[in-house]
């Protein structure tokens, strides 16, 4: 799935202009999204406090290299990097999948709403999530669903190495995107975050 109408989709999403109640919104005609998960619907917006800050871990810009060196656009051949808006737009999709590739003492830390956690140490193991099917010669990926992965920031390693694991055992790349900012970029942009489910 390449989201080349994300333009429509998000016109949907937004309903009718920012509310008086809403001074932050994600988008100029997008005041939040809802999204459908397990555990019921969740809504999706930016802290409304204009001077609203990060602080802690997230607030962080340098962490030793390695293990933390910056990470590439590109994840793997085929794969599309992706920002928030897109990744909004695929949590809206019921046949999409976002995954929290971190460890799950991140996860529990909070998430992005609608976000299933598998680490990313786990990837090979759970495709059957995705969509694929196990067979005798490993995974058949053909009906594999699209799939946003993401971790830490720009500088965590975890995604990428999912997403080459994921490839390397069959999942088509063209169907795998990342979300490169990962946790940090959507704290920095004061977006809703939800407790672990798994």
């Amino acid at each position: 799935m390449r989201i080349t109408c994300l333009p429509a989709i998000l016109a949907l999403l937004a309903g009718p202009a920012l509310a008086q109640d809403v001074s932050v919104g994600i988008g100029k005609d997008l005041p939040r999204v809802t999204i459908t998960t397990d555990a019921g619907p969740v809504e999706i917006s930016r802290i409304q406090d204009p001077a609203h800050e990060i602080s802690g871990e997230w607030a962080r810009t340098s962490r030793p290299c390695p293990d933390f060196c910056i990470q590439p656009m590109v994840a793997a051949e085929g794969v599309t990097t992706i920002g928030e808006l897109e990744l909004l737009a695929m949590l809206q999709d019921p046949e999409a999948v976002v995954v929290d590739s971190r460890t799950p003492d991140w996860f529990q830390g909070g998430t992005i709403p609608g976000a299933i956690s598998i680490p990313y140490t786990q990837m090979t193991d759970e495709l059957a999530r995705l969509g694929c099917e196990i067979d005798f010669d490993g995974w058949d990926c053909t009906d594999a669903r699209p799939v946003a992965l993401f971790c830490n920031g720009i500088w965590c390693g975890q995604s990428p190495t999912a997403i080459r694991a994921m490839i390397a055992a069959g999942y088509p790349a063209e169907r795998i995107f990342w979300y490169r900012g990962g946790m940090q970029v959507w704290r920095l942009l004061g977006l809703t975050v939800a407790g672990g489910q798994g």
